[in-house]
This record gives structure tokens, sequence and C-alpha cells, in this order.
């Protein structure tokens, strides 16, 4: 790349693709981009940027830029798509423009799995961090010892790069997995489930790009599975060519077998076990069991670079956690209000399950918003009612029928019904006003709300905190 050549990203507003974005701006080109909604925060940030930023016209592609970048959102019919293909313009997907651009001469370090990727990602890149390698990372959330997705690191050789390696396909014009872009030379596989039903048919699907990902890594690299998910060792038994390191939670049963254990009771303090030996004891800020096996992949990965087991206590001790990974907005009242991303039962129950086990008076309120296109549809309907049944009061948001034919949607008000045969009080509330004014009105002292959605959700928690304030002082 020739300095100062121009860039322009289709779809730039995205959390990918904005970046990608600033790991190009880092690089020395000169990037302007296009979406449908230009609105802050993400307008703001990318203009701090020196981002030039417009709405979708073939008037941004003259003259030509040197490349563009077309984001996974965008589509045939896309008026800058069009004039692309039409004026035979260079372009390339944001995953792909990643591995040609930013990871060449990097250690790529790429978290795989249906859950964890980012909180996992996170944990590494600050492990790393405190280990003075001084990293570069692209996550698709925000880690708050950093305070940004992407930075671009060190450029010195083999730096480390750590990647969130997601599996949903890469453009209209790729349908490989983005993972398959970054070459990774250490990869974390850190559990398989059936995820993304607008992209695969089923599981096996799913399984065949991550055989695909593990053809990719090198004998000189490491991968990093997840011994307890059988899923994981089903792909591993189809053909693996390099050395593997195994992790898995610490039993009576066959726990030497594994490189790496862990062993918790609650997710707030854990002991991590190498070659069957204590290697440390961990008290941390996170909540859940779900973190702890993170931080055990985590740790397995990192030793596999030279990191010294010092250097990863102490940066476990000191993890901040992800913004919107069970994230405190605030409390009004002694109230508690809680963000999440969880949308899929896994993720969903492991929260939940946490937060509940970490409770001595109040309820637990849990609002879920079926946003992704797997939770709208019924594909995961009869897990659900299980994943939530600790909670005290459930409250579902009816899904949106956008794309998806009106059999295929899920069903909340059943899952509301099995909820209710479980103990657990469950309702479904059509609107985020009348989820505020039922919350606003029946929540009492030490109650938590925990509220579940991949999206801004009209912005409820904040509303809900606002009204919690005004109502509570009137």
């Amino acid at each position: 790349m020739k300095s100062g050549q121009h860039l322009h990203v289709l779809g730039v507003c995205g959390t990918a693709m904005a970046a990608i974005t600033s790991l190009a701006k880092a690089k020395g080109w000169k990037v302007t981009g296009s979406d449908a909604n230009v609105y802050p925060p993400m307008s703001d940030y990318l203009q701090n940027m020196g981002v030039q930023i417009s709405t979708f016209s073939e008037d941004n592609l003259k003259p030509a830029p040197d490349l563009c970048l077309i984001g996974n959102a965008m589509s045939r019919g896309n008026v800058e798509v069009e004039y692309i293909l039409n004026h035979d313009l260079p372009f390339m997907s944001g995953p792909e423009f990643v591995g040609r651009n930013i990871l060449p001469k990097r250690h790529a370090v790429v978290v795989t799995g249906t859950h964890g990727k980012t909180s996992s990602s996170s944990l590494l890149a600050w492990v790393l961090q405190v280990a003075g390698k001084e990293p570069g990372f692209m996550i698709g959330g925000i880690p708050e010892n950093f305070g940004e997705g992407a930075i671009f690191g060190n450029s010195y050789p083999l730096t480390p790069f750590v990647l969130e390696g997601d599996e949903y396909d890469t453009a209209f014009f790729d349908k490989r997995s983005k993972f398959i872009h970054y070459h990774a030379k250490t990869l974390i596989l850190n559990n398989l489930e059936f995820d993304h039903a607008d992209i695969f048919k089923d599981l096996d699907a799913i399984k065949t790009q991550f055989t695909h990902l593990i053809r990719t890594i090198p004998e000189s690299g490491a991968i990093i599975a997840n011994a307890d998910d059988k899923n994981i060792l089903d792909v591993l038994s189809k053909g693996c060519w390099t050395p593997t390191i195994t992790y898995a939670q610490r039993s009576n049963l066959n726990h030497s077998d594994w490189q790496w254990q862990v062993l918790s009771e609650d997710g707030s303090h854990f002991k991590l076990f190498q070659n069957d030996q204590e290697a440390m004891e961990v008290q941390w800020d996170s909540i859940g069991k779900h973190h702890i096996i993170n931080a055990c992949a985590v740790a397995a990965a990192a030793t596999s670079m030279g990191i010294k087991l010092t250097d990863i206590k102490q940066a476990f001790e000191t993890f901040q956690g992800v913004r919107r990974r069970m994230t405190k907005v605030g409390e009004a009242n002694g109230i508690s209000i809680y963000d999440d991303f969880a949308h899929h039962p896994t993720a969903i129950q492991g929260i939940v399950d946490s937060v509940k086990a970490g409770m001595h008076q109040g309820k637990l309120w849990v609002v879920v918003e079926p946003r992704s296109n797997t939770m709208r549809s019924n594909i995961h309907q009869d897990r659900l009612p299980a994943s939530l049944q600790q909670a005290d009061l459930v409250i579902f948001t009816p899904p949106s029928d956008r794309n998806m034919q009106k059999e295929d949607l899920l069903d909340v008000d059943m899952v509301c019904s099995k909820l209710k045969t479980m103990g657990t009080e469950a309702k479904v509330i059509e609107g985020t006003q009348a989820i505020i004014d039922t919350i606003g009105t029946n929540a009492q002292n030490h109650d938590i709300i925990l509220i579940l959605s991949n999206g801004g959700f009209d912005n409820i928690h904040q509303r809900l905190l606002t009204q919690l304030q005004t109502s509570r002082q009137a």
C-alpha cells in the first residue's frame, strides 16, 4: 500500500466496519465511509477519527477510491454496490482486508466459539498488555481496560494481534466464515452450539466451517480446545495438524487428562491447574462460571505464547470486563439495573443462574428482547424456559416477524406458559414504555433488573433508571 491511498467503507457505522476503519487509519489509509443511518455515537466516533461519512450515493465513489470495503450488511441493490460492480472498482470484504493488510507479520490470536468470544478476547488482550506485549486487537465489544474495540498495537514483527473469530459469513459475495481470513497462529476453540439460523442449516454446517478453519492453523501454532465440549472434540477428530492444548472444568473424574483445569464454586473466585498442579488462585470482579471457563482458555493460550503466570494472575485480577457484558447501568432506591448482551439459551442461563446465586435478598427480574435472527426464530424455543427458570419474574417482548414466516417465529407466550409451570412468573409485554411502567410500579428494594438484548432496545436501560429515580422522588 502506498501512503495515503483512499479506502471507502460501505456500512461504516457497523461495529465491525468501524473497528476496521480505525485500524486502516492507523495503517495510513485515507478513509471515507457511507451508511444508511448516520447518527451518534458511531458517527461522532468516526468523525473524531477524521473519517468523512455520507449516506449511500454514487457520488461517494467519484473519483474512484483505490479500494472499497463492502460490509457484511450490504447486499445487491445497494446503489454503491451496484456502481462498484458496474464500473469494475476494486473491492473486498472487511475480514479479507484485515487478513491482507493488518495481520501480515503479526501473531494472530483468534478466539472462536458460540459464546464468550468477546469476553475471552478482551481478557486475553489485557493479559498481553499487562505482560508488556502492546498487542493489537479487534473485538466485537469495548473492553473497559482499553476503552475501545480496536487498537493497532505495536508494529514490531510477531507482536500479538487478538481477534474475535466470528463464524458468521463474510459478505454477500463470500460465504466463508469470517475467521477463515484471519490466518490464526494461536486458536482458541471455546465452545460450539447451533446458532445463526439465518446462515447455517444445522450444527453440522457450522462444524464444517470450523473444520476448514483448523486446516489453516500451522504446525508451528497452537490450538487451545475445550475438552468439555463434545462438538469441539468432534471437529478436532476430523483432522488436526497443530499441537493441541486442552482445558476443562476440574472434577474428580479424569481431571489429570487435560493440560489445564479450572475449579470454582461461584465464578468470583477460582483456581487454575496446569498439568494437575495448582498454577494460581484468583479473586476477581467478573460474575459467572462461564467467565472462569474463558479465563482457563486464556491462561492456556497465554502460557503457550510465553506469558508468565504472575502476569496472567495480575491481569485477571485487574480486568474490568466488557461493556454490555453484565454492565451495571445504575441503581435507584435500592433497585439495580444491569445490561447484558446474552442472546442464546446457554449464555442466558449462565448469566441468570450466576446473578441469582449471588443474591441474598430481593427478586431477579429478567427482561428479554428476542432480537437476533436465531432468537426471533423457534429454533431454541424448547430450551429457553429452562435457561430462565432461576429468575423470579421474566418479561418478553414479542419478536419482530421481519423476513420470517409467522410459523417460524419464537412463541413467547408458550415460553412464558412453560416458565409458569416451573414456578417463575412470566409475561409478554409489548412496547418498552409498558415494560418500564410495569417494573417501575412493582420493583422493590434489593431487586435486580437484568435486561438481555444484543441491540439498543430503545434505550430501555437508561429510561428505566430515570423513571425509577424520578417516580420514587415524587
